[in-house]
């Protein structure tokens, strides 16, 4: 079972303010990697995190409904390192995406002005440590 904590998840929703970015990495359909910082990541329920699409770039074509993805997250200073593995799903209107956009740091909003993003949920399904150790699973 995958459950977000209250600890777990001021982590992930201060990321940024902590100077801890989260980052996800994504696959193309040729299986080209890609890897990028998300300034927005934030828990959007118990088994499932979300972030703001604005870049419409590489991971965002990579991000198609159903993608698998992976998200790291890492604190240095308190040696936390966390992967998170899940399906990605992208919203592009609707209340989903007003809702995570509602949620979303002030930061990434301002560097998108015209509210052209997306919201995409990743639904967990494994979390585990650097050393590989599974923490929680679906």
């Amino acid at each position: 079972m995958i459950y977000i904590d209250d600890e777990l998840r001021r982590r992930i929703d201060h990321a940024l303010e902590d100077r801890c970015p989260m980052f996800i990495a994504t696959v193309s359909a040729d299986g080209e990697p890609q890897i990028s910082m998300r300034g927005s990541v934030l828990v959007f329920d118990r088994d499932t995190l979300a972030f703001w699409e604005r870049g419409w770039r590489n991971s965002a074509a990579n991000i198609q409904n159903g993608s698998k993805v992976v998200l790291f997250y890492r604190h240095p200073t308190e040696r936390v390192n966390l992967r998170f593995y899940g399906t990605a799903t992208m919203y592009r209107e609707g209340a989903i995406r007003d809702n995570v956009m509602s949620r979303t740091v002030q930061g990434e909003l301002d560097r998108d002005p015209d509210r052209t993003g997306a919201a995409v949920l990743v639904r967990l399904y494994r979390v585990n440590q650097l050393s590989g150790e599974v923490l929680q699973e679906r």
